[in-house]
């Protein structure tokens, strides 16, 4: 049978209380019981010259002893091993007619002291006696028996026995109500948890649990699920921001794709109705259509490269010199843009560990997007140094600079900070996209800023080589 939390929390403690509330009565009881015993033990191993005096004293008709309890009885049993001729004195000035019920035999006594006491049944209204016996000193074969009445120990067990009862039953009581009232107060933030998990679960994921504070286990649980929640919120979050730029890289592939296709399939009609015929035309046809397979190739292997080094392909891992890439990439702007003033700062060799072609591409990369777009005569600068254990290479221009929202995406596929620039001359926009999934591949970030006196400057740090 399955219980809740609080059903099995409530048995348990009750449990425990009537368990405890045993052992301690038992224990009690016993202690007790051993008390009174032993105080009757010590009065009827130590009456024996009462007794005998108690004996006498009635035969010949004088006074009995006092110091037993009321309806005590001493007897003298005449024969061997027979209770015969019995001669009975109870003490006390008003005695009852209740009796001992006396073995029917004594076992052989090697000394002539009192047995170790025990107890016997009663007749009357007296229940129990607790009784000893020796032999008489004066008769051969006689045995003189003393019994207390055991009354006033069965009345005190009892009424300890009525107490314990009614005292571990009002405790019980008592902690059942008091246990179900903390258990529910306690109890109620997990009801609270459980109303929110059903929101969260419904869909809502900026719900929060309540109480979420280290003070207590239950708030300890708390901050244990917002941090999952968290953890949830923010893969649904990248889950769906995944979702988005596939389906924009999707789109926007394919709105790339489509030009050059169109194209190559316009071309191809076109030597197909006759243009064969006009070798003017036929040549522009097979030209264009050159052209496009070579425009489309090149952005296809650029989608592919984006595509591995997302999916973490490994790549080629040797020293690189970052001084001879910036060296090489500043002599390849400068013959592209004879006009413009493009400086480069690399006084030392900054060795990283990387696939050379792919950091070339980087550096051209940046350097390429720097002279699209600004103006032609807006100088360039190509800077490389280390800081902390960290190469950086930077590009800045002081151009038109970009804006902020510009900034957030500049390094998203496809993505164009100036969309009325034509591909022929802005490119697909996936420049920038190789250069971040390039520079995230060989452990390092790329980062945009804006120029001091305006422009964009990328900076590109990489861990630098380990030395042997």
């Amino acid at each position: 049978m399955t219980m809740s939390l609080r059903t099995r929390l409530l048995v348990g403690v009750i449990a425990l209380v009537i368990i405890g509330l045993a052992a301690s009565g038992v224990a009690t009881y016993l202690t007790l019981e051993n008390s009174l015993l032993s105080r009757l033990d010590a009065q009827l191993t130590g009456g024996r010259v009462e007794a005998t005096a108690a004996l006498n004293g009635s035969q010949r008709g004088g006074p009995s002893p006092t110091r037993f309890p009321t309806d005590t009885v001493v007897e003298r049993i005449r024969g061997d091993d027979v209770v015969d001729a019995k001669v009975s004195t109870p003490f006390g000035s008003t005695p009852s007619s209740a009796r001992p019920l006396l073995p029917h035999s004594y076992p052989s006594h090697a000394t002539d002291t009192p047995v170790k006491p025990f107890t016997v049944a009663g007749t009357g209204d007296i229940e129990h006696f607790r009784m000893t016996y020796w032999p008489e000193d004066s008769l051969d074969g006689d045995i003189v028996v003393l019994a207390i009445p055991m009354t006033d120990v069965d009345v005190t067990l009892g009424q300890l026995l009525f107490l314990e009862l009614a005292i571990g039953s009002g405790i019980v009581i008592a902690t059942a109500i008091l246990a179900f009232a903390i258990i529910n107060v306690g109890l109620r933030p997990l009801q609270r948890m459980g109303s929110v998990a059903g929101e969260i679960a419904a869909g809502d994921y900026s719900r929060r649990v309540e109480p979420a504070t280290p003070l207590t286990e239950i708030g300890r649980l708390g901050l244990a699920l917002n941090a999952m929640l968290a953890e949830i919120e923010s893969a649904f979050a990248h889950r769906t921001a995944s979702e988005q730029r596939l389906r924009r890289f999707i789109a926007d592939a394919s709105h790339e794709l489509r030009t050059p296709l169109t194209s190559i399939r316009g071309y191809s009609e076109m030597l197909r109705r006759g243009a064969g015929e006009s070798p003017e035309d036929a040549s522009l046809a097979r030209r264009r259509i050159e052209e496009e397979s070579v425009r489309m190739s090149a952005l296809v292997d650029d989608m592919l490269l984006i595509a591995r080094l997302d999916q973490g392909r490994p790549i080629e891992s040797k020293p690189v010199d970052l001084q001879a890439i910036a060296r090489d990439a500043a002599a390849d702007a400068r013959v592209v843009a004879p006009q413009r003033e493009i400086s480069l700062q690399a006084p030392d060799t900054v060795m990283v560990s990387g696939d050379d072609t792919r950091l070339r591409q980087v550096v051209g990369n940046l350097v390429r997007n720097a002279l699209v777009h600004t103006p032609s005569a807006t100088p360039i600068e190509i800077a490389v140094a280390t800081t902390n254990g960290t190469a950086r290479v930077s590009v800045a221009d002081h151009g038109p600079g970009l804006k902020p929202e510009d900034r957030e995406r500049i390094f998203e596929p496809f993505f164009r900070a100036d969309p009325s620039r034509s591909r022929d001359s802005g490119g697909a926009g996936l420049g920038l996209s190789i250069v971040s999934a390039v520079v995230v591949a060989h452990g390092g970030k790329v980062e945009v800023r804006e120029t001091n006196g305006g422009g964009a400057t990328f900076e590109v740090a990489l861990p630098l080589a380990k030395t042997v």
